[in-house]
């Protein structure tokens, strides 16, 4: 059993002994400390929009949470089955004081979480983050008299909203997207993606075949969008001649797509061909977190603009963003930022602007990836005792690497000349992740696996 408190939120596996896992207990009571906090944030704003994902646990898990937030004297907004980026919408929409999505994002079925927002839609802070778990730890919990008890609405409007918010951004090409009659196959992976996506592209005029469509959250194959994970939608692509296949995960934050030979287009280069795409409309700046390809900055400098690395996790990415003004941001695993729609990761706005790059490009998925830097990306973990001392492990690898550039914002990041490798702990496992990228395949594995020995010696 495990259970993460972190800047991502409270993430852990269902069941188990409190404390020890995502129980019952831990769900009421992390929501309480939620509730509180917020209710000392606006005394006055009662209203919290939620939502879910498809996951096996997420009927009783947000029974729990809107209990204990009318507990509190709160008032619920339920989207019910949804996704990250529209709850995160639907937060600025309804006015609300915050929002929580119940989703482990790419953790397998066993798993669940509560991503916790603020009145803007975005994700606490890490400061936001230490006062509620305080409040937590000490059970500071003041529920409301049975007068004073919250209420509950069910709305199941903002899957539209969504989705027109999308089709009327500036830079959605959808005549051009209809002219090009894609043909598409989706892995929806049995979450709400299979509700939420092929309605987005029927709206943009796509042909839509669903792999894994039927919403049960027992999830056909590992959930995150991995090249691993992705071979029955190669296949399919493949098989029925499509244009080109789109993967995204659970909560529908990620991205990544499949060439029409079947091969990967690489989730990497889902955020380098949107940007691109977007400094060929507005000049400006680009950010993404440090362990995220090269390439976005070489896309950027072509176009005039300037690159900022920031810390792994959206909320970091987020606030370097407002900080540079940046015009697109996002992380290398697929996540996609369009700041003048919201300050959140969405799958939805990035199909609708990479299928409109697609279509104003006149080329084939795979000759468009062509036009991108080719860097290979090493990805890596090493699982962890408890008892490891992680920051002893990285004095010792920094200390072995000192002739090399160094960033420690985020773990530790080593360049070694045009390669690089970056070291940092999970925000959502106990783990290592040990992440380096070069110009050849075999040198980022190369890479990859001495920094690995280095920790393994050193464990």
């Amino acid at each position: 059993m495990a259970l993460i408190k972190s800047i991502s939120g409270i993430r852990g596996t269902i069941g188990g002994k409190p404390g020890e896992g995502l129980s019952p207990v831990d769900v009421v009571k992390f929501t309480a400390a939620y509730g509180t906090w917020l209710l000392r944030q606006q005394p006055e704003s009662k209203k919290i929009v939620i939502g879910r994902d498809g996951r096996i646990s997420g009927e009783m898990v947000k029974n729990l949470v809107v209990a204990t937030l009318n507990g509190l004297g709160l008032d619920v907004v339920d989207l019910d089955l949804s996704t990250t980026p529209t709850v995160e919408m639907a937060v600025k929409w309804e006015n609300a004081a915050g929002g929580i999505i119940l989703t482990a994002s790419h953790n397998p079925k066993e798993w669940n979480a509560l991503k916790l927002l603020n009145a803007e839609g975005e994700f606490i802070s890490g400061a936001d983050g230490a006062a509620l778990l305080e409040i937590a730890a000490s059970e500071d919990f003041n529920f409301a008299d049975v007068t004073k008890l919250g209420s509950y609405e069910r709305n199941e409007s903002y899957l539209q909203k969504h989705i027109d918010a999308v089709v009327n951004h500036p830079l959605t090409d959808v005549e051009a997207i209809k002219a090009r009659k894609f043909k598409v196959v989706l892995d929806a992976v049995n979450s709400t993606g299979a509700i939420y996506v092929p309605a987005l592209l029927q709206a943009l005029g796509v042909e839509c075949e669903v792999l894994f469509g039927e919403v049960n959250g027992r999830f056909s194959h590992n959930p995150e969008p991995l090249p691993e994970n992705l071979t029955a939608l190669s296949n399919a692509v493949n098989k029925t001649q499509a244009d080109l296949g789109i993967a995204v995960d659970p909560d529908v934050d990620r991205l990544c797509f499949v060439c029409e030979d079947g091969s990967m287009f690489g989730e990497e280069y889902t955020l380098v061909a949107v940007a691109d795409y977007i400094l060929g409309k507005r000049k400006g700046n680009t950010v993404s977190n440090l362990s995220s390809t090269r390439a976005l900055k070489d896309v950027t400098l072509r176009h005039g603009g300037e690159y900022f690395g920031a810390a792994v996790g959206e909320v970091n990415v987020v606030a370097k963003m407002k900080e540079v003004n940046a015009v697109i941001g996002g992380e290398g695993n697929g996540g996609i930022i369009m700041p003048d729609l919201h300050y959140g990761r969405d799958a939805l706005i990035g199909i609708a602007l990479f299928l409109s790059h697609l279509a104003q490009s006149q080329k084939s998925i795979g000759a468009l990836r062509r036009t991108y830097p080719d860097y290979f990306m090493s990805k890596n973990k090493i699982e962890l005792d408890k008892s490891v001392d992680v920051k002893a492990i990285f004095e010792e690898i920094k200390a072995k690497y000192r002739n090399q550039p160094q960033n420690t914002v985020d773990g530790l990041k080593i360049e070694f000349d045009t390669d690089w490798v970056h070291l940092r702990t999970s925000n959502t496992e106990p783990i290592i992740r040990i992440y380096a990228e070069s110009q050849n395949a075999t040198t980022a594995d190369n890479i990859a696996r001495k920094i690995m020995q280095d920790i393994k010696e050193l464990l």
